[in-house]
């Protein structure tokens, strides 16, 4: 079943969608953009999806966040639950103090991570969703901000366990928020700089010592992230846009086509004709 709420002032959504396999188009055609940020669970048995083309298990009991404009899919939806919000509805990049998850579940240095839940957080994880579609069913006033105060809880959660399972506990809260913070610039800037040595400079660090603290919590190295992200906006492009390779090689800051097709193939194995095919 799907649940949505809307703020007519500022055009605010938030969704809840129940799995069903008739509510695949209304949520996941293409049509109709994907200008929302997704955190999807899968209460089911373990399943397929395609993220950006791209084929990827979905195990059960396993969180998965989403950022915006990722084209996804759902080989099943029976036993999904998925949260979708936009930006007018509460953007994480403004309120990455009080959530700490910019750079990290949404931007992070993995664009697909999987948070696997233990039985206790699973039961934790039950427990909020009843409070969300508790909350969708009221005619409050204050409905909308009790929804956000949920929307936070669950974020927060999400991060902390995506950061336990993915980061050595020792991980000092400086170091964490420096990654975090690399990361929120190469999404920043990614179409124009790619080069460690810019992002450095603008975190008053040298490229080595980046380095060096992607690979002690062994992470992708910086310039991995980088490369990654490009590759990962182009494919989109090549997938779902009509835009030429010369428009695309544009758009995403290379001089020419044959740059960027010398790009595709040394990240995929194939140029972008026989990527867009």
């Amino acid at each position: 079943m799907l649940y949505q709420f809307r703020e007519q002032q500022t055009g605010g959504v938030l969704q809840l969608c129940v799995g069903s396999e008739g509510l695949r188009k209304t949520l996941f055609d293409r049509s109709v953009g994907h200008d929302y940020y997704t955190i999807a669970w899968n209460t089911g048995p373990d399943s397929r999806m395609h993220i950006d083309g791209v084929a990827y298990a979905f195990p059960a009991n396993h969180l998965l966040p989403l950022m915006m404009n990722q084209g996804y899919d759902f080989g099943n939806m029976e036993g999904l639950v998925v949260f979708r919000f936009n930006r007018e509805f509460y953007c994480v990049v403004d309120h990455d103090k009080e959530v700490s998850c910019v750079g990290f579940i949404f931007y992070g240095p993995q664009p697909v991570v999987f948070i696997g839940l233990d039985g206790m957080e699973s039961e934790r994880m039950k427990r909020l969703t009843d409070m969300f579609l508790e909350e969708m069913e009221t005619d409050e006033e204050i409905k909308g901000d009790m929804l956000r105060t949920l929307l936070v809880r669950l974020i927060i959660k999400i991060t902390r366990l995506a950061k336990r399972q993915s980061l050595p506990e020792a991980t000092p809260p400086a170091s964490y928020d420096l990654m975090r913070q690399y990361c929120l610039l190469v999404e920043r800037h990614f179409r124009k700089e790619r080069q460690v040595g810019y992002y450095a400079g603008l975190l008053h660090k040298s490229p080595k010592t980046l380095s060096n603290l992607f690979a002690r919590n062994s992470l992708k190295s910086p310039l991995q992230i980088i490369h990654e992200r490009l590759m990962l906006e182009a494919r989109r492009l090549l997938l779902f846009t009509d835009g030429s390779v010369k428009e695309i090689a544009f758009d995403l800051g290379f001089e020419d086509a044959g740059h960027f097709g010398k790009f595709v193939k040394s990240m995929t194995g194939k140029t972008p004709g026989e990527l867009r095919q």
